[in-house]
């Protein structure tokens, strides 16, 4: 399997998870357990398991192929990562205050929330439609194997409980505690 082939199915869920924000931020009351769970899910799932692939695998990978990571695709997504924490601490810093019913924390949770799937969508895009597609076309079968073979790595590395199939079922129970 293609080591693009796994990030994008991480994306499948990051994606998901993105739908459930934005949901969130439309509803008259957000609940603010749903709230550390999506900073959660952020922070361990998409940043902490799948950004780390791309950062720290696939990007300097891409690097060794003459991808600059300070100018071009690579350039663009890892600023783009950055700018996804930021909203990610604008959701984070406001919970105990949106939780006490301050009007303004709740306005910028959900400005964070909308920022952050938002960001989020159209960075999946152009990683899934151009970045991917250009490693690719750069990486030999057996780099991909290579690739394929440290995410896998990566993925057993994570702490008990927090497997990628964990990450995805909390996912799916947000969607359905959202839903409902």
């Amino acid at each position: 399997m293609k080591a693009t082939a796994n990030l994008e199915n991480d994306h499948i869920y990051i994606l998901r998870l993105c739908d459930v924000m934005e949901k969130m931020a439309y509803a008259a009351n957000i609940d603010p357990e749903h709230l550390e769970r999506v900073v959660s899910l952020i922070r361990n799932f998409a940043d902490g398991l799948h950004h780390k692939k791309e950062e720290d695998l696939l990007f300097p990978k891409m690097a060794e192929k003459g991808f600059s990571p300070v100018q071009g695709p690579v350039a663009v997504m890892l600023h783009e990562h950055e700018e996804g924490r930021k909203f990610v601490r604008g959701i984070a810093g406001n919970i105990d205050l949106y939780k006490s019913g301050d009007k303004e924390a709740s306005e910028a949770v959900k400005y964070n929330l909308l920022g952050y799937a938002g960001l989020l969508k159209n960075h999946i895009a152009k990683e899934n439609n151009i970045l991917f597609r250009m490693a690719d076309n750069a990486l030999s079968d057996e780099e991909q194997e290579n690739l394929s073979a440290e995410f896998n790595k990566v993925e057993k590395s994570l702490a008990p409980g927090g497997t990628s199939s964990s990450y995805i079922s909390q996912i799916e129970e947000l969607e359905d505690g959202i839903s409902q």
